[in-house]
């Protein structure tokens, strides 16, 4: 069995250490905002919660996908030490990141006829993808071929289940996700949308609940009724710079269902320009993705 590497992007915000541990690669997602350019590189460059600071301040990132280039030189430096590669990449539906690194497979199977890289298209972004990254490392870690590995990180993809609840609806409005309309009614409303990601890797949104605790206990009970064998899996919670309620919804879920662990970290910046500050996201394996949307 050939050796193989583990490649994703900064979209799949996980820890820092966790990525430089695991030896995972990965390419980096660029912003912009108040006159400079910054590459998400998991918090190095530039804090989490500075830049949560700097969208209450009035900052507005712009965010572009990763590029073809970096791609090909990671693809490039596996290829030249025989290693096939493994790319989980962040939602299509989302950005065209998965179209870059198609390009950079392209440019480099030209160059290496024997190169083999599977790039899958995980339907849904930060902690999302950051477990399906996880569940590659355990089953390398355990001995698992890449193309088990595949396998088994795409038969889980429709079962992945994102929620999301937002604080400030303007950024739902400026990413396009809401109207001008929507977002002046709902926050006269207290109105706190329940958003997913659909089977197509798209936001969209599913419950409307007015008040900011109302929508937590919600997400919690998204949680019991939809997951699937809790006791056996890792779920994942990510906050924008709202580690207190964070906790708050771990402790909502674990009263609800046991499951083998939570894992809590920071919404990245890319992920974060869309979200806004005080976003809160449960990821967990589930029933089906939902196809069903509501106006808010």
């Amino acid at each position: 069995m050939r050796d193989f590497v583990i490649v994703t992007d900064s979209c799949c915000d996980l820890p820092n250490e966790y990525i430089y541990d695991n030896n995972i690669a990965f390419a980096m997602l660029p912003f912009t905002y108040n006159g400079r350019e910054y590459f998400d590189d998991f918090g190095q460059t530039l804090s989490k919660k500075q830049f949560f600071d700097d969208l209450r301040d009035g900052a507005l990132p712009k965010t572009s996908q990763a590029n073809s280039v970096s791609f090909y030189n990671i693809f490039k430096s596996a290829s030249e030490r025989d290693k096939d590669i493994i790319y989980i990449g962040v939602s299509s539906g989302l950005s065209g990141t998965y179209n870059s690194a198609n390009i950079g497979k392209t440019a480099i199977l030209e160059e290496f006829p024997n190169a083999r890289i599977y790039i899958i298209d995980a339907l849904t972004a930060s902690l999302g993808q950051g477990l399906m990254v996880m569940k590659a490392v355990e089953m390398k870690n355990e001995g698992s071929s890449v193309e088990q590995i595949v396998c088994k990180i795409e038969e889980n993809i429709q079962k992945l289940n994102t929620y999301i609840t937002v604080q400030d609806l303007n950024f739902l409005k400026r990413g396009g996700r809401i109207s001008s309309v929507a977002a002046t009614l709902g926050i006269v409303m207290h109105i706190k949308p329940i958003l997913t990601i659909n089977h197509e890797g798209r936001v969209m949104p599913v419950l409307k609940v007015r008040g900011r605790k109302k929508s937590l206990t919600k997400l919690a009970e998204i949680v019991e009724e939809k997951i699937e064998n809790p006791e056996n899996q890792t779920i994942a919670i990510c906050h924008a710079d709202c580690y207190e309620e964070a906790i708050r919804l771990k402790e909502e879920i674990l009263a609800k269902v046991k499951v083998k662990e939570v894992i809590i970290h920071f919404i990245g910046p890319v992920v974060g320009t869309f979200s806004g500050p005080e976003a809160l996201a449960v990821f967990f394996i589930g029933e089906s993705r939902q196809h069903h949307v509501v106006d808010i």
